[in-house]
């Protein structure tokens, strides 16, 4: 079958969704298929890194297209570059053939609109693989207001994909009833979270005490934030935290990733003096299981709006390495289901505002630390190998992957899940 995956962020990006398109695509290419992938020439979340415009990549046809970078400083310059990204990919697709399938996740918002009418007017399946959900996420953060004429224009868009989709596959139960109250047909939308790294993550005991000798954290307690920073991941609980635990010296939060809200936790640790925070940039895949083994702690956050508009992907590979988490947020979510399915107390859940309970949790979990404590995995229904073959199941129609049939990426590049 030949078939097309189109998707702002592709390998060798660091953001979740286009690790979990890579996988994809590399699946599909194993099996036979004629895959070609249209993204971004330069990184998300880095723009200055740039990357061919036409490569074959492990079987897989890269087509990558050039935008403007106007960066994520403030709503239009966002809308900028979505904008511009998709006028570029819209007049490249229109250079390529038909497709048997195509599928379009969500980045940038819209893009699956282009991926509709290029099935509708070159033929083909299109698969609609929901990620995170617009407009609703830009009304939940306060960039439109609901009922104003952007937001109905974006909603009927999206109105138009679902309803164009053959299939549409979305991360967890929240998400699938937003879906529905658009009037879609139940029949056609499938719940599929995203999978853990099974390739690249498990607890390493070594790998753990080599990233805390590294950065200077060998006999600290590491209270660890390891993704996305967004609006739709609200960290300000979690920092007024670590104010309040500016004294204690046992115990050093770490926060890893990027995103739009890097810079507020600088300026919240720089404002303050804290000599508690320390902040990495997305770290290479190849130490992914070094940097969440060194955390005694794991932070998961979702603003409250947010439910069924974004999906916390890193919580798989975090209960992956069995790590303790604290969740903070609401407490009907997705985290929440997932706390009563995992061994008791291995996620805690507090409210945004809640310093001292955050403040409580953290010096209880310090105070029961042993640093030579053993980790029980969880969470192997999450595993690549159960959740791709299914996917690539929706896209093809047929068993195409057999279960624990995926390939190995042996991709060594800067990926950190979100």
């Amino acid at each position: 079958m030949r078939i097309l995956l189109v998707n702002q962020a592709f390998y060798p990006d660091v953001v979740s969704s286009g690790q979990h398109l890579t996988d994809l695509a590399v699946s599909l290419a194993h099996v036979g298929h004629d895959v070609t992938v249209v993204a971004a020439a330069s990184g998300y979340d880095d723009p200055s890194r740039r990357f061919p415009y036409r490569e074959k990549w492990k079987g897989v046809d890269v087509i990558r297209i050039a935008a403007t970078h106007l960066g994520k400083a403030n709503r239009w310059r966002r809308a900028i570059d979505f904008a511009s990204f998709l006028v570029s990919c819209s007049l490249r697709l229109l250079t390529l053939g038909s497709f048997d399938v195509i599928v379009a996740m969500t980045s940038p918002p819209l893009i699956s609109v282009l991926a509709a009418l290029l099935a509708r007017f070159k033929g083909g399946r299109f698969v609609f693989w929901v990620m995170d959900l617009n407009p609703d996420e830009a009304i939940a953060a306060g960039w439109l207001t609901s009922g104003s004429h952007t937001t109905r224009l974006l909603e009927n868009l999206l109105r138009f994909s679902l309803r164009r989709a053959s299939k549409v596959v979305v991360l967890d139960r929240f998400m699938k009833d937003r879906i529905l109250t658009r009037g879609i047909d139940p029949a056609k939308v499938m719940t599929l979270p995203p999978w853990a790294h099974d390739d690249d993550v498990l607890f390493d005991a070594d790998a753990r005490e080599s990233f805390r000798r590294e950065h200077g954290l060998a006999d600290k307690f590491i209270v660890m934030y390891a993704g996305n920073h967004s609006p739709c991941h609200p960290l300000d609980t979690l920092l007024h935290g670590a104010f309040k635990l500016r004294t204690c010296h046992a115990i050093r939060f770490v926060f890893v990733g990027g995103g739009s809200a890097v810079d507020k936790v600088r300026r919240f640790a720089g404002a303050h003096q804290l000599q508690n925070i320390i902040q990495l940039p997305y770290q290479p895949l190849c130490t992914l299981s070094a940097t969440l083994s060194a955390a005694d702690l794991q932070i998961i956050t979702l603003g409250d709006p947010f439910v069924g508009i974004v999906h916390p992907c890193k919580i798989y590979n975090t209960l992956r390495v069995g790590s303790p988490v604290l969740y903070i947020g609401p407490p009907e979510s997705h985290v929440a289901d997932l706390s009563s399915r995992v061994p008791y107390g291995m996620i805690q859940s507090l409210r945004h505002g809640d310093v001292r309970g955050v403040v409580d949790c953290i010096v209880d979990a310090c105070r029961r630390w042993r640093p030579d404590q053993g980790r029980t995995p969880f969470g192997s229904e999450y595993s690549k190998d159960v959740l791709l073959p299914q996917l690539v199941t929706v896209i093809t129609g047929k068993d195409a992957v057999q279960r624990g049939a995926a390939p190995a990426l042996g991709v060594k590049d800067s990926w950190q899940t979100n």
